[in-house]
């Protein structure tokens, strides 16, 4: 896809998280949009996937490590074919398979359930493991949100990762800077995140989370970085392309009401009227 068909897939899916968390009353709106061009680009350009075999034994894995934020893979995975679009406003109703947390059992295209923060880059260590003693091609990437780099099991399982020179595996954090709590930098600061991973012999890559050329160089030189597992540190806007979201950690969880829905919605029309003038 040319990075103008991302933009307006982009656009797509940050309109499925809007509709998914308006309808449920509740959900994770400013992460999900802040990694809505992350899950984009996974989707659309970069993983060896197949919607129509949702199991194929060579297919890449994802595993979304700040599992809070499922509206936005739930609004990407529909949007590319997984399920239908209008399932999206099921999310978090009773009886629908699309709950608070992915869960591999029940919705198609999730390679791993996922939730409690801190869990999920280790279950794809584990993965990109797997394929090496298997000899399997598949890589495997993994989500996680600046904040949950708090968790301890994270370095743990960065640790592993550099150790056994896991360069099938590629972590990408969301750098929006804002957890549930505040500022990160005042929570608990986890910067400089880059010399973090590196010190782990992580290859680290750093960039604009919503630059699409960015985006593609940097999943390219994870590809041919041979050796040694990459960190990329996208550098996102929480809540982005949402005038009264963005920048706000008020927004973290929480829904928006009927007259907020609206401007939300206005926001995103306004963002793909302009991307169709281009």
């Amino acid at each position: 896809m040319t990075n103008l068909e991302l933009q307006k897939t982009a656009n797509e899916v940050r309109k499925g998280i809007i509709k998914g968390v308006h309808a449920a009353k509740a959900g994770h709106p400013g992460g999900s949009l802040s990694a809505a061009d992350i899950f984009t680009y996974l989707y659309f350009e970069e993983m060896n996937i197949d919607p129509k075999d949702p199991k194929k034994a060579d297919r890449d894995r994802f595993v979304l490590s700040k599992g809070h934020t499922a509206p936005g893979l739930y609004a990407a995975l529909a949007h590319r074919g997984y399920f239908p679009v209008e399932d999206l406003t099921t999310l978090r109703k009773l009886g629908s398979y699309l709950q608070g947390h992915p869960c591999m059992q029940h919705v198609p295209g999730v390679d791993m359930s996922s939730g409690s923060l801190g869990q999920g880059i280790s279950v794809a260590c584990g993965m990109a493991l797997s394929a090496k003693m298997s000899g399997d091609s598949f890589r495997v990437y993994t989500l996680l949100g600046d904040g949950e780099i708090q968790e301890g099991q994270v370095w743990e399982a960065a640790m592993f990762a550099g150790h056994r020179n896991l360069d099938n595996l590629c972590v990408i954090v969301d750098n929006n800077g804002l957890q549930i709590d505040g500022n990160i930098a005042d929570v608990c600061s986890p910067y400089p995140i880059d010399k973090k991973f590196e010190a782990f012999n992580f290859h680290v890559i750093n960039i604009d989370a919503h630059d699409f050329d960015q985006i593609r160089a940097a999943f390219k030189e994870a590809r041919e970085t041979k050796g040694q597992p990459t960190a990329i540190i996208a550098h996102s806007v929480k809540g982005k392309d949402v005038s009264f979201m963005e920048n706000n950690a008020g927004w973290h969880g929480k829904a928006p009401n009927d007259e907020e829905f609206a401007i939300a919605m206005a926001d995103l029309e306004k963002v793909g009227e302009a991307l169709c003038q281009k």
